[in-house]
């Protein structure tokens, strides 16, 4: 009889995509929410351009510096070998520095290129962003847990880097096939060359299949960004539960905004029954807008704007208006559009003078008499 052992037991749970725990969030990220992430470290960025930059820059700079760097490691050689006999490695001081200073001018042109194309290529995705939250210990993540290993290995991130990494394998080794396939006669040939062309041959490979490699790297990072970016957003979608949270916080309470609006309309309704009896003319719609106006031509350049409602607060301007006798004049357009262009205190724009002018030489009259009744 066979031995039985007990089934391994395996949920179906760690084959689940992260976006599985986010249900209910199908609202998109809010720009507090976004901004709130990238204070803390999460923005949307691809390693893949970063990384086929950071190929591509340092390879073309080492294609022009080649002969150069070439003729310093010959110039290196020289300086060891004819010294050989003559130095003692023990005493002499020399042999460091010589050692660091043509370390210096073979390494530093590469690293210094390599240094800038990382922080060029992290700004020019991210902006200017500097946190530590990234780097801070998280000991929850110290102890491998079997479960999370299976979601992430089969989710939807999981699934992008394997292709991914699969992708760049084709690319590299097809570039590599390639190129040497196309130079096959003169590697087969190498063995009867010199030490200078065999040297010189194999380099110009090199140096053909990192360029060329890092170009279609730096293709495919385009579509990577892109899909990064539309990650970042899936991952971090709201409820609308979170959105009104939110919403509450950022923006107050609707509640408290509704009485704010409240207590506005009362100081406002105050400072119509000061400022429209003071008016020459009132502007209507005739029902839905009032613009109550007023000219000093020792003060004023044009008329000014003391007073303006809708619906309600514009019945409250008409009804002030007939108690103190304001002249009432119904013009539906310029009604409207002064309403919608221009605030307590402002001036008219320019193109209403004309309009405005001849409406207040009509009301001039029936002004002076009410004027002459108050002093009166």
């Amino acid at each position: 009889m066979r031995d039985s052992y007990p089934p391994i037991p395996i949920h179906l749970q760690w084959f689940a995509d992260d976006d599985a725990e986010a249900s209910g969030r199908t609202e998109q990220p809010t720009e507090h929410k976004l901004q709130r992430l990238r204070e803390e470290g999460q923005v949307v960025k691809s390693q893949e351009l970063a990384g086929s930059l950071l190929l591509f820059l340092p390879a073309l700079l080492l294609l022009f510096l080649a002969p150069s760097m070439l003729r310093t490691c010959v110039e290196m050689v020289r300086f060891y070998f004819l010294r050989a006999i003559e130095l003692d490695p023990t005493k002499d001081g020399i042999i460091a520095v010589v050692f660091f200073r043509y370390l210096a001018k073979l390494a530093l042109p590469i690293l210094g290129v390599a240094v800038f194309t990382a922080v060029f290529s992290n700004l020019v995705q991210t902006g200017f962003l500097f946190t530590t939250k990234p780097i801070t210990p998280d000991f929850s993540r110290v102890l491998p847990r079997l479960g999370q290993f299976f979601k992430r290995a089969f989710s939807i991130d999981g699934v992008y880097k394997f292709l991914m990494s699969l992708v760049k394998m084709l690319i590299i080794g097809g570039v590599a096939f390639v190129i040497v396939y196309s130079d096959v006669n003169k590697l087969l040939n190498l063995q009867k060359a010199s030490l200078w062309t065999g040297l010189t041959t194999v380099a110009s490979l090199t140096i053909r299949m990192l360029i060329t490699a890092a170009l279609l790297l730096l293709v495919l990072a385009i579509p990577d960004y892109m899909f990064q970016r539309w990650r970042f957003r899936e991952r971090n979608k709201m409820s609308r539960q979170e959105i009104k949270e939110e919403l509450k916080m950022y923006e107050a309470d609707p509640q408290i905004q509704s009485r704010i609006r409240s207590r506005f309309r009362d100081l406002l309704r105050q400072n119509i029954a000061t400022a429209v009896p003071q008016a020459d003319v009132v502007i209507t719609n005739p029902t839905h807008f009032a613009v109550a106006l007023r000219f000093d031509s020792k003060s004023m350049p044009a008329p000014m704007v003391v007073a303006l409602g809708a619906d309600e607060l514009a019945a409250k301007i008409r009804q002030i208006a007939q108690e103190y006798e304001v002249p009432m004049v119904e013009n539906k357009l310029l009604a409207q559009r002064l309403y919608r262009e221009t605030d307590v205190g402002d001036i008219i724009p320019e193109v209403y003078w004309s309009t405005v002018a001849v409406i207040l030489s009509r009301v001039w009259t029936m002004n002076e008499e009410r004027r002459r009744r108050i002093s009166a």
